[in-house]
């Protein structure tokens, strides 16, 4: 990946697995549009192989909070902006609009970077009356996608959590993680840490269809084994089960996942919010065309009709007797293998602002354990 510059985009690896989306519908919120000349237009299809633009971006806050009553955390951290893993299902594709970039290629090649993330929450941490409780990392997009091997924001992150004293929840698709095992050990160590990992098939060939720049499916159950290995409480997430597509795969994927030291289980049904329903489509299209109306109408046989229903309760769920009998199928794996619903609770005991030397000493970045290259 080549160094990021001061002023701004910059390109990564020229020779990386293809794309999640040629498509690049335009942002909701322009009130122009332009359109390619004739002799570029390919079925309204953009370029078949993009370049990644780094963005950077100097972030004032850094936490979200929400209050929603389907979602287990209050508070989370995202040090980047879109995500070059490609997933075509991705709920937070549609983020990208507030950005004026569009939902799909957008979305996985001009990744926005918060270089000052770990300063900012620093400084809110340090805030008088400060409250801690858990911080989910990677809850809209994975914050150890590839740009993440070499500016080392999720880390210097972590780092700060762990002079601090703070629990904090990392869910990732990467093998990346396991560079900070180190980190992450030390706050296990004092029950401040969980790492959920998602996974979607055991089916390589489908895996890179549905995912392209994630890791592959082996890999990420080898990323469980070497964290649980290295005492950090280790989580799989059956995440999205997609009707006629992977939905055959909810027993095989949790047993995997215990044998290879996950503690805990969850599952979320295929959510398609907004721009994201005709991306999926058209993926359905072009890899899975037989299957499509199959596929479609068990989504809306789970969603009250639509494809998506985005109300508290159901927008992870589902309901009717398809969603019922999906969750009947995971509670039933789920108690055999002994997996618990979550993982236990992360402590706030140990939080304390560090002294200043300390403070100055975790901005340092540190990259001293292997990444994803050996596995």
């Amino acid at each position: 990946m080549s160094a990021v510059l001061p002023s701004g985009a910059v390109d990564t690896r020229a020779k990386r697995p293809a794309r999640g989306t040629r498509r690049a519908p335009p942002p909701r919120f322009l009130t122009t549009h332009v359109e390619p000349a004739l002799e570029d237009r390919d079925g309204g299809a953009s370029p078949r192989d993009p370049r990644t633009e780094i963005r950077t971006e100097r972030a004032r806050t850094i936490l979200s909070t929400n209050t929603s009553p389907d979602v287990p955390f209050e508070r989370s951290l995202n040090p980047y902006r879109g995500c070059e893993h490609g997933c075509i299902y991705c709920y937070a594709r549609p983020t990208h609009a507030y950005l004026d970039l569009s939902p799909g290629l957008d979305f996985e090649t001009k990744i926005v970077a918060k270089q000052n993330a770990p300063e900012v929450l620093e400084r809110t941490l340090r805030r008088r009356g400060y409250e801690p409780k858990p911080i989910a990392l990677g809850a809209n997009t994975d914050p150890y996608q590839p740009a993440e091997r070499t500016l080392g924001i999720t880390r210097r992150v972590l780092e700060v959590l762990d002079a601090f004293g703070h629990p904090v929840t990392v869910v990732t698709k990467s093998t990346l993680v396991l560079r900070d095992r180190d980190v992450l050990g030390r706050l296990a160590r004092r029950d401040l840490a969980h790492v959920l990992v998602s996974l979607t098939t055991l089916d390589g060939d489908l895996a890179h269809r549905l995912e392209p720049r994630a890791a592959a499916p082996r890999r990420r159950l080898a990323v469980l084994e070497r964290l649980a290995q290295a005492g950090i409480p280790v989580g799989v997430l059956v995440s999205p089960v997609i009707p006629a597509v992977n939905d055959g795969e909810i027993e095989a994927l949790c047993t995997a996942a215990k044998q290879a030291g996950a503690r805990a289980a969850g599952m979320i049904l295929l959510r398609l919010p907004r721009e994201v329903a005709g991306l999926f489509e058209d993926w359905l299209d072009t890899h899975l065309p037989a299957r499509k109306e199959r596929v479609l109408s068990l989504l809306r046989q789970a969603r009250g009709g639509r494809l998506d229903d985005p109300r508290f309760g159901h927008r992870m769920r589902g309901g009717g007797p398809y969603a019922t009998l999906l969750r009947d199928r995971f509670r039933t794996v789920r108690r055999r293998l002994g997996l618990a619903r979550d993982l236990p609770p992360l402590s706030t005991a140990h939080f304390a602002p560090p002294s200043p030397s300390t403070e100055a000493s975790c901005r340092q970045l540190s990259l001293p354990i292997l990444g994803d290259e050996s596995l």
